[in-house]
Formats: structure tokens, sequence, C-alpha cells
């Protein structure tokens, strides 16, 4: 995103790939940052090239469940397409962003007018916004609401295996109901940290539940960033 647009500020930011579209993270930063931490780069407009990659912890089984790297593909005036994969697996897709990170698409899911998970600038501690939708499955055609909310609870220094960051500390809060079985819902809630200095959020936490049961419990936490050379 612009860094331009929050050079006055220090940042924070659902889905990873989609649980939400969300459920890829939120638990205790790491204690500290590795011993060979590359120097932070600032990242101003996206570009292709740029890369985020990912460590998912399900705090269910206490286990590491996947190493996730976005890269993006292209940068357009209205999207960002970033292409993921999963270290050790032979999964990759594509999911598109707007130009405030929320998912617009991630086959055969599409999220109108979005999923809600990205920021809303110019991030400001208090501040808060409302966003619902329809999750429209192009495979089956099933249709779900999606409504929410997010709050910007703070401003918090995190450390990851990437490095020490400023960012934004987001609360978020929705909920999901088939069209087709009103009777059903899934309730996410979220916390993201985001961090201008690299257009990106460094942790993330979600938490799933479905009429109740507790599906998911993910932390996600930034191991490796950078720029295409």
């Amino acid at each position: 995103m612009l860094m331009s647009r929050y050079a006055a500020a220090i940042p924070a930011c659902l889905l990873v790939g989609n649980t939400l579209a969300w459920a890829a993270s939120d638990a205790p930063p790491s204690a500290s940052a590795p011993a060979a931490v590359k120097p932070v780069i600032a990242m101003a407009e996206p570009l292709p090239g740029d890369f985020w990659t990912y460590e998912v912890q399900d705090e269910i089984s206490g286990k590491i469940s996947a190493v996730r790297k976005n890269v993006v593909t292209e940068v357009t005036p209205r999207d960002i397409s970033v292409r993921f994969t999963i270290e050790g697996k032979d999964t990759q897709g594509l999911n598109v962003y707007d130009r405030s990170w929320n998912l617009k698409e991630n086959a055969p899911w599409k999220y109108q007018p979005h999923d809600g998970s990205g920021i809303h600038p110019p991030l400001k501690v208090g501040e808060s916004w409302n966003f619902a939708g329809d999750d429209v499955n192009a495979g089956n055609a099933n249709i779900w609401k999606r409504t929410g909310r997010s709050k910007v609870v703070g401003q918090e220094t995190i450390t990851t295996k990437a490095g020490t960051f400023d960012t934004f500390k987001i609360e978020t809060a929705m909920s999901r109901r088939p069209t087709n079985d009103p009777t059903r819902k899934m309730e996410i809630t979220g916390l993201t940290w985001y961090a201008p200095a690299i257009d990106h959020w460094v942790k993330r936490t979600v938490v799933a539940r479905g009429n109740g049961h507790l599906l998911t419990n993910n932390v996600i936490e930034l191991v490796e960033y950078g720029r295409k050379n």
C-alpha cells in the first residue's frame, strides 16, 4: 500500500488466504529476533516481486501447520494480485486484493465488494469501520452474507523472526451466514498487527466458530519479507 499515506503514523490490519477468506492468524510474539535479521527496507507502492512469508501455528494442536509465501504478481490502480504457495506442497493459488488489502477474490470464492479484512486508511487509534457483503462461491453458487466491524485499538512494537516492527493493532469481529440455511452461523474474531514500513501485517490471529463450536485458532507471524532485486 502507499507508504506516503501512512508517513505520519505507525500501523496494523482478516483472511490470509481465507478461512475467512482469513484463517490465515495470533499468539504472543516471538521473544526475540534471530541473530542475523536483515535491515528493514521501507516499502512504498507495491510492486511485482514483493513477498511476505508467514508461519501459521495451529493453537489447537500446538504445531506449525503451514509456511506460506505470498508474492505480488501484478499491480493495477484498483487491485493487487498475489500468488501464494505453501512450503512442501504443490498448492498454489491467486488472491486478488483491493489497494487497502481487502480480499476480493480467492477462487472459487468472490467477495463482493470485499471481505473486510484489510485496513482503512488513514489508520488512527480509536478509529473504527463497519463492512458488509456477499461471499459468492462460483463453483456451487452458494452465497454467504458477511457483516463485521474493525477497530484500531492501539500501537505496538512487535518482534517476529523477520525483525521488529512498529504496528497498528486492529481488532476485527465478523459473522457469516449462508443464504440457503440461515440456521448456520460462523463467527470469526481476529487481531491484526499492521506495519506500514513493509505495507503488510506482521502478525495476525484468527479464531473461527461454527454454531458456537471452535473450528480454527491460528496465529500467523511474518518470518521473511522483501522486494524483487
